[in-house]
């Protein structure tokens, strides 16, 4: 196994294991579980904003992720007439 860093809430056995099954899956699993993953993340991050700010519609989310994700210049260039919406 590379020197992969062990998380600090996971001990180092759990990650050896955890590593050795992401080995045994094939390459279209393990990049399955990464999308799955992301989304997982992207669900948390607009919960985070959906908390911080109850008044905003669905669009107001999804641009304010799109803010954190891909910085202001490229949220810019995708809605240059939108003013810049707080995460």
């Amino acid at each position: 196994m590379r020197n992969l860093a062990v998380p600090d809430d996971t001990s180092a056995d759990a990650h050896r294991v955890q590593h050795e099954i992401y080995m045994r899956m094939g390459g279209t699993a393990r990049l399955g579980v990464a999308f799955e993953l992301s989304e997982t993340v992207k669900q948390i991050a607009c919960a985070g904003i959906r908390h911080r700010h109850p008044e905003y519609t669905d669009d107001q989310v999804f641009q304010a992720w799109a803010r954190l994700k891909l910085g202001d210049a490229l949220v810019r260039a995708v809605w240059p007439h939108r003013e810049l919406v707080d995460p």
